[in-house]
């Protein structure tokens, strides 16, 4: 190894493990600044990048080792790149903006080239807000409402010889009696900056995410199993192949299969109606056509099909990955403009979103966890050089 490269290793490992004194973070800097992308920094990124997301638990003192996993622009392509492209750029630009955030001086490049990009100071924004939780309120058959925030383990409702259970965060059902004389129908919704998971009476298990809702019954009777959703949710379906799992989704959307893990996104300020298969078979239906998924393909039906014209089914490659980051506790805006992160944040963090001035046609790549405040969030955003002011309590101006 050339020595100069070996020197930027050596300090790069102090500096990444805490140990670096002034004097070499200032060599680090120093040398950076005349290294070669390619040669010096991208291992070094990489192998950041590699043991920042193998880690699942960020504890105290860890709060910057999240900056790993952010975000940072890189200006709109009239062409997509590649798919291993685009997953390559983005795990060394999350590596790359920890070292502008973390305060030590270093700089990042742009996309499409190797020239330096400076990073300037942002206002400090005045008020904070933290981001969601486990949470969600259940409605009961008889109109009853439950808060499930802070409820203690136990059972939580009593209904028609079914018992409703809380337990590690997650709802449950237990069935008292073999038959039941009434089927009740129960609503898991979720507000803004509050997700939830709960399994259902025949072992289904549901992740919702925020702002969404679930409607089901108590115990699945019948020659089918279904149940109505709004927003988004996972589903690991239980199989039974005597009885059908059917989701039924807004814009006459509905869903068949036996068993098998899929996405739904189905927001009303969404333009279309997603179906995304991760595992097994699903036919996706409405009222005028129907197609069978396959894994790693996401089905479409637009909201804003023309008047007296048949809502389409458009089936394409799916990421899964960046499809399934809110799920497993992150934010992945690879690709994604401006107007769908603010949707995201929106619902996570439960804020208004206004523009002072028009929508900035911005892109995004990489993922972030999704346990960092907003304010520490918008400061990575603010390197794209769009801004923003928090007023009135929970309302986010974008400023351009």
């Amino acid at each position: 190894m050339h020595q100069t490269n070996k020197r930027i290793a050596e300090l790069f490992d102090r500096w990444y493990n805490n140990k670096s004194t002034a004097a070499e973070k200032a060599e680090l800097i120093r040398l950076l600044k005349t290294a070669s992308a390619e040669k010096d920094l991208y291992p070094l990124l990489e192998e950041a990048w590699n043991k920042e997301t193998t880690t699942t638990a960020y504890g105290t003192g860890r709060e910057d080792a999240l900056i790993q996993q952010i975000l940072t622009r890189y200006p709109a392509v009239r062409e997509p790149a590649p798919v291993s492209r685009m997953r390559y750029l983005r795990r060394w630009w999350a590596a790359a903006a920890v070292l502008v955030l973390l305060g030590t001086g270093l700089y990042f490049w742009q996309q499409q080239g190797t020239h330096p990009a400076p990073v300037s100071s942002s206002p400090p924004l005045s008020h904070d807000i933290l981001p969601g939780t486990t949470g969600a309120i259940l409605t009961l058959a008889n109109g009853e409402q439950v808060v499930l925030d802070s409820l203690q383990d136990g059972v939580v409702a009593a209904q028609h010889g079914t018992q409703t259970i809380l337990a590690n965060g997650q709802l449950s059902y237990n069935q008292l009696s073999p038959t039941a004389d009434t089927v009740s129908y129960n609503t898991l919704s979720t507000p803004k900056g509050r997700q939830f998971r709960v399994m259902l009476p025949d072992s289904t298990i549901v992740w919702l995410n925020a702002s969404s809702s679930l409607t089901y019954p108590t115990v699945f009777t019948g020659q089918e199993r279904k149940v109505s959703v709004s927003g988004e949710a996972y589903f690991e379906v239980a199989k039974n192949r005597k009885m059908p799992f059917r989701v039924h989704l807004p814009a006459s959307v509905k869903i068949e299969v036996l068993g098998t893990h899929f996405n739904v996104n189905a927001y009303a300020d969404e333009a279309s109606v997603k179906t995304t298969l991760l595992e097994g078979r699903v036919r996706v239906i409405t009222d005028n056509a129907q197609a069978v998924m396959l894994p790693g393909q996401q089905a479409q039906v637009s909201r804003t099909s023309p008047a007296h014209s048949p809502a389409q089914i458009n089936i394409i490659a799916a990421d899964t990955e960046q499809i399934m980051a809110w799920k497993n506790g992150l934010f992945n805006f690879e690709n994604a403009g401006l107007e769908e992160v603010m949707r995201q944040l929106a619902r996570w963090y439960d804020i208004e979103v206004v523009y002072e001035n028009g929508i900035p046609d911005i892109h995004f790549a990489g993922e972030m966890n999704r346990n960092i405040s907003l304010t520490g969030l918008l400061k990575i955003l603010e390197k794209t050089g769009v801004h923003f002011r928090i007023e009135n309590g929970r309302r986010l101006v974008v400023l351009h």
